[in-house]
């Protein structure tokens, strides 16, 4: 079992000169070995800071390359990270900053008066340490010789234990206080491999990192990834649907990560030209469905293959992929399992056949140490035999490829009949007038449910009531077509930015609609 201290250490003895993050703002580049430096430098700091290897190190800071170099210093170093939501509530984040035990807080200046007055009702004193004084605290490379390093290297790579804890992070959740999701040390570095294995990264490979690194798709995909591969990611301060393209190629970069919500905003602008994004290979996405027709627009829009991909934080991001092998993805699919174990189970736990129905489990060394002083709920959500109950509704079919439906707690029963809000939803988005759209269900007093949906709708564009209802009859049948439809100009979002789909109904109540 490797160690995130070994992937940097192997990667600076390796390819020592090879480009690790090349920064758009600054137009500054970090070598693996200056990265090796830098790390070292991190853990001398924390160390001086009064912490012992295991301590939490809270990180409250945007993108960029003095981001990248605290976490994995600190997870060099055999520290805990705990990479912050920035999206968070005042409230959400000083519970997350309590529970986490963190012993510091690494912030950039614009945060500094946000926590000052956060840690002013702490029961405990936190140490807060602001970028501009870690930026003179600490060089791009280390006082000491290349023998020296060396040296700490070396022994630092035997005391940092595999099953150590290296990252604390927080699921965010539609309902209840976050719960904080503890990944070990062999737990990354096993899923970074995974990731490379399964994507055939190079170290001639670069992504464009759009994705905020306090989210488990960025941290693992676009900043662990490259340590096994050797090659780069070039680091953008955040998704811009204007700079998109040019920043993918005047930067060279050979692959893109994506999350839904970017897919359907990049098919809403102009497009380069297809010759022009020829050396990308493909695009990558996940962290939550991709609606198909997104999928196949994106593809002849752009010309670059989608490699549609699920993973959750308890996992460590992937644990599903569509193969590297255009011919042979599913379109739909999640892909298959990638390294773990994945089945399909009923409500008594027994596992089911391909193509029934049920929900996803996933068992292997990519999965979760557990929920952080939760044992309540780490225990209620692993199986009896060791699997991790995921919550979403899906099948396997014949050829090992798994389709998520929906969430089990999303799911509709009207009329005893169960409608997953992701079909209806699909088939909404099929609508040329429709830009985005979440079903959910609503309660009824015949059929204990019905169907309420949001729609956004595409600039210009004025669909009514009665097209969408037409359309809907027509497309998914008198029953499963909704009950009420409502016309909104954006869907209420989470801090990852998922759809919260549960609070619909009080969202539309917020704009004074009848539900």
């Amino acid at each position: 079992m490797m160690t995130i201290c070994q992937l940097i250490n192997q990667q600076a003895q390796q390819t020592p000169h090879n480009t690790y993050i090349l920064e758009e703002s600054s137009g500054r580049s970090l070598t693996y070995e200056s990265l090796l430096s830098s790390c070292a430098a991190v853990t001398q700091l924390l160390a001086a800071r009064g912490l012992q290897p295991g301590d939490t190190v809270s990180v409250v800071m945007p993108n960029g390359a003095n981001t990248l170099r605290i976490l994995l210093g600190a997870m060099w170093g055999g520290y805990c990270v705990n990479p912050v939501n920035l999206l968070s509530q005042p409230d959400q984040m000083r519970y997350v900053l309590e529970h986490s035990d963190c012993k510091i807080i690494v912030a950039n200046p614009e945060w500094a008066d946000k926590l000052k007055e956060i840690l002013n009702s702490f029961p405990r004193p936190i140490q807060l340490l602001i970028t501009s004084e870690m930026m003179e605290s600490i060089p791009d490379e280390t006082h000491v010789s290349n023998d020296q390093l060396k040296a700490f290297a070396n022994d630092l790579e035997t005391q940092v234990s595999p099953q150590a804890p290296a990252l604390l992070m927080y699921t965010s959740g539609t309902t209840g206080v976050p719960k904080g999701v503890l990944l070990t040390q062999s737990q990354l570095a096993h899923n970074a491999l995974s990731i490379v294995a399964e994507h055939g990264l190079t170290e001639h490979d670069r992504v464009l990192a759009v994705l905020p690194l306090y989210h488990i798709n960025a941290f693992m995909v676009t900043m662990l990834a490259p340590l096994v591969s050797g090659g780069s990611l070039a680091l953008v301060s955040r998704f811009s649907v204007g700079r998109f393209w040019h920043q993918a190629l005047t930067m060279n970069c050979s692959w893109i990560n994506l999350v839904p919500t970017m897919v359907s905003y990049l098919l809403e602008h102009e497009a380069p030209h297809v010759s022009a994004t020829q050396n990308i290979k493909f695009c990558r996405s996940a962290s939550a469905s991709l609606p198909p027709e997104h999928l196949q627009g994106f593809e002849n829009k752009f010309g670059i293959g989608v490699i549609e991909t699920m993973g959750l934080t308890e996992t460590a991001a992937p644990a599903f992929s569509n193969p590297l092998n255009r011919s042979e993805r599913k379109l739909g699919s999640v892909g298959k399992q990638t390294g773990c174990e994945a089945a399909v189970i009923d409500s008594e736990l027994n596992f089911v056949p391909d193509g029934v129905t049920g929900e996803v489990v996933i068992k292997g060394n990519n999965v979760m140490a557990g929920y952080y002083k939760n044992p309540v709920a780490t225990h209620s959500t692993f199986t009896p035999d060791g699997w991790l109950r995921t919550g979403d509704l899906g099948h396997r079919d014949s050829d090992g490829f798994f389709f998520i439906t929906g969430r089990i707690k999303e799911l509709i029963i009207k009329g005893g009949e169960n409608i997953a809000p992701r079909e209806i939803d699909e088939v909404l988005l099929r609508h040329p007038d429709v830009l985005d759209a979440a079903s959910v269900g609503i309660p009824d007093k015949h059929y204990g449910q019905d169907i309420m949906v949001c729609i956004v709708l595409r600039p210009d564009r004025d669909a009514s009531e009665h097209d969408m209802r037409a359309f809907c009859d027509t497309h998914l049948g008198k029953f499963k077509s909704p009950k009420t439809i409502h016309f909104v100009s954006e869907l209420p979002r989470g801090p990852s930015g998922k759809v919260q789909r549960l609070k619909l109904p009080e969202f539309i109540l917020s704009l004074g609609q009848v539900v």
